[in-house]
């Protein structure tokens, strides 16, 4: 019987040792458990291939992948994969999402939580956090239960960073990079870039778009593709589930660099969303920017009223930016579009104008030539 003991401990360590070993790398995470949790978007990049491990001795950060099973639905009943098929969540379903924050004033308030406990689905598109705060009309986030984090053979936590793309500098040779902002949160700005984009492409141009701010999701990203984008890219590609929170270094660093990279593709006209609002803190800082402003040709500024449309212009140009058009949600009401006109002496673009193959190009090229395939 001690013989057998001895040669059983031979073969498997002491249980001292796996001991250890589970605390130093995690536990085992089986790959069939690890194939039947429905993936979010945010992870996208990530080579899920290398989890084999969950970690639930250590504090979540930011970008850090969970394993965590759905315990009550609430908001968010749908989940994003990275395909951007919705995927229909039930109680007790396992899912593999990302820690960040979220700044959303018409959604979620929320932080990165200090531990693995019970936390917030915070955004469809795979987002965990601890809700701080949340619009009225909207309903309680949906509750998870962290499993673990998951990790790699040698117990190091899988994070979004890892998987990004690498850090480059713009050239000073760009084309006309136009950056598309707005006074808040559906304010218009997708639709205003996508209709830009669809009326650059009419015109022949080719567009590489890029959104450099925001929440992890797909909807943007598959918006300018339809419109007519031959590349579109976010944060997530260099490694954020969302740049609410980041330092203005960091996310300075990031805009920079997705616009090198969607200029590398050589288009005539770099498109770039820039997420929330000019109030919002990492948006506003970002406009402030004098090394963003020097590689912007302008600015479409989306606004939601007239009154938001005067004073976000206002702040536009005190940033030092040039405006090249005013569009937006505002545009859908003649009333707001005229008090909007009046007030600012330029007329309004309506999405019809964005979308014209003959203005869209005057408005990413003011200034310059414009020189278009019929």
């Amino acid at each position: 019987m001690l013989q057998d003991l001895r040669t059983l401990k031979s073969l498997l360590g002491t249980d001292g040792e796996r001991s250890a070993d589970i605390l130093r790398k995690g536990r085992l995470l089986r790959e069939d458990r690890r194939e039947a949790a429905k993936r979010a978007f945010t992870t996208r990049r990530v080579d899920l291939e290398l989890a084999t491990r969950l970690r639930s001795d250590l504090r979540p950060r930011a970008g850090d992948l969970v394993l965590a099973r759905v315990i009550q639905l609430g908001q968010h009943q749908k989940l994003e994969s990275p395909h951007g098929r919705r995927a229909q969540l039930y109680e007790g379903d396992e899912i593999i999402v990302s820690y960040g924050e979220r700044y959303a004033p018409d959604q979620f308030e929320a932080i990165v939580p200090e531990d693995l406990s019970a936390c917030d689905l915070v955004a469809g598109g795979g987002v965990a956090g601890t809700v701080i705060s949340r619009h009225a009309k909207i309903r309680a986030a949906t509750r998870i239960e962290p499993v673990g984090l998951l990790a790699d053979d040698a117990g190091k936590v899988l994070n979004l960073a890892r998987f990004g793309l690498p850090r480059l500098t713009a050239k000073a040779a760009l084309p006309p990079v136009v950056a598309v902002v707005g006074t808040s949160m559906n304010a218009g700005k997708t639709t205003a870039a996508a209709g830009l984009i669809h009326g650059l492409s009419r015109a022949g141009l080719t567009v590489a778009a890029t959104k450099v701010t925001g929440t992890g999701s797909g909807g943007d990203l598959w918006t300018m593709l339809d419109a007519g984008a031959r590349s579109v890219l976010d944060f997530t590609d260099h490694g954020h589930a969302s740049t609410a929170g980041l330092g203005h270094d960091r996310i300075e660093s990031v805009a920079l660099s997705l616009i090198a990279h969607s200029a590398a593709e050589k288009p005539d006209v770099v498109v770039v969303e820039v997420a929330d609002g000019l109030l919002q803190r990492e948006t506003g800082a970002l406009l402030r920017s004098p090394r963003l402003r020097d590689v912007l040709h302008g600015v479409l500024f989306a606004a939601g009223d007239a009154m938001g449309a005067v004073a976000g212009h206002q702040w536009l140009l005190d940033a030092g930016h040039r405006v090249l058009g005013v569009s937006g949600l505002l545009s859908a009401s003649p009333l707001a579009q005229r008090e909007a006109e009046a007030a600012l002496g330029r007329q309004v673009l309506s999405l019809a104008d964005l979308r014209d193959a003959v203005t869209a190009p005057k408005i990413c090229f003011a200034g310059g030539e414009v020189s278009c395939v019929a």
